[in-house]
C-alpha cells in the first residue's frame, strides 16, 4: 500500500476500500449481512485499511457491518471515514449523527469526519461549528467536505478552526469537470490544483465509474499493453497524481485483489496522451 499524507501529517492509504450498497443503499438490506461482514473482513486483511462509509449508506446498516467487521482488529491500525447526511447538517443533528455513526461502527473516533454533500437551506456556519466542536471533543480526529464547489470550500476554510484535510469528489478519467450528485464541478481544473496548492486530500470516488471503464476499448488497450487490467489503468491514473486517493467500491475477492495492483507503476507520456482522448460524460445515472 502506497500513502499519502494529511495537514496533521497523519498517513493515509491511497487506495481505499468504498463501502455504498453494502447493507442496502437507501434503506437497509440484511439479506447478505454474513457475507458482507467476511468481504469486509477479508479486504482489511489484503491491506485495505481506509474504510469509507456513511450514516446513509443503508440507512445506518453499513456503518453496523463495518462495526462488526472490524472488532477484531486494533482501531489504530484502520482509518475509518464517516459522513454525516445533508438532511442532518443543523447543529444538534451533526452531533448526534456522529456520535451515531460511532456507535454503530463500534469506535470512539472517526479519522475524517465529512459533510456528505452541501445543503444551501442550512447555514454553512452553523454546520462548521458542529464540526469544529466534534474535533475538540475528540469524536473525530479531522474533517472534510465532500462535493462542495470550490467557492463554497474557500468560505469553508475561512469559517472552520479545523483544517479541511479532505476533499471527496466524482473525478475519474471519465468525470473530469462534470459533478453529478453536489456542487463539484471544473474537479480537473479548479478544484484539484487548489487542493494541492493547499495540501488537501482529494478523494475520488468512482474510480471505474460503475464500470464504464473497464469496458472503454481505449483503456483496454492501454491494459493490454501494459500487462495490467482496465480497472488497474483507471485507478493508477487517479493514485499517482499529487494527493489523490481512490475509493472504488470492491467486494469480490478478485475485484480487490486486482484493485492492490494498481502500485509500483506508472502509465506512460503517450498513455495519458491518449487517455485525455476520452470525452467526458455527462449524464450519469443519478442512484
Amino acid at each position: 500500500m502506497e500513502y499519502k499524507k494529511l495537514l496533521n501529517g497523519t498517513k493515509i492509504p491511497s487506495l481505499g476500500l468504498g463501502t455504498w450498497k453494502i447493507g442496502g443503499e437507501r434503506e437497509a438490506e440484511y439479506s447478505k449481512d454474513e457475507e458482507e461482514i467476511n468481504s469486509i473482513k477479508k479486504a482489511i486483511e489484503m491491506g485495505y485499511t481506509l474504510i469509507d462509509t456513511a450514516e446513509a449508506y443503508g440507512n445506518g446498516h453499513c456503518e453496523e457491518l463495518i462495526g462488526k467487521a472490524i472488532v477484531d482488529y486494533k482501531r489504530e491500525d484502520l482509518f475509518i471515514v464517516s459522513k454525516v447526511a445533508k438532511t442532518h447538517l443543523k447543529y444538534d443533528q451533526v452531533i448526534s449523527a456522529c456520535k451515531k455513526s460511532l456507535a454503530s461502527l463500534g469506535t470512539d473516533y472517526l479519522d475524517i469526519y465529512l459533510i456528505h454533500a452541501p445543503n444551501h437551506e442550512v447555514p454553512i456556519e452553523e454546520t462548521i461549528e458542529a464540526m469544529n466542536t466534534l474535533v475538540k471533543e475528540g469524536y473525530t480526529k479531522t474533517i472534510g467536505l465532500s462535493m462542495f464547489s470550490l467557492a463554497d470550500l474557500k468560505k469553508i476554510q475561512e469559517l472552520s478552526d479545523a483544517p479541511i484535510v479532505a476533499h471527496q469528489i466524482e473525478y475519474s478519467i471519465l468525470s473530469r469537470n462534470r459533478g453529478t450528485y453536489g456542487d463539484d464541478v471544473n474537479m480537473e481544473k479548479e478544484l484539484l490544483p487548489y487542493h494541492q496548492k493547499e495540501g488537501i486530500i482529494s478523494m475520488a470516488v468512482r474510480p471505474v465509474e460503475r464500470g464504464l471503464l473497464i469496458t472503454n476499448e481505449i483503456v483496454k488497450e492501454i491494459a493490454q499493453r501494459n500487462g495490467k487490467t482496465p480497472a488497474q489503468v483507471a485507478i493508477n491514473w487517479l493514485t499517482t497524481k499529487e494527493g489523490v486517493v481512490a475509493i472504488p467500491k470492491a467486494s469480490k475477492l478478485e475485484h480487490l485483489k486486482d484493485n492492490l495492483g494498481v502500485f509500483g507503476w506508472e502509465l506512460s507520456k503517450s498513455d495519458l496522451d491518449l487517455l485525455n482522448t476520452i470525452k467526458e460524460i455527462d449524464n450519469f445515472e443519478k442512484v
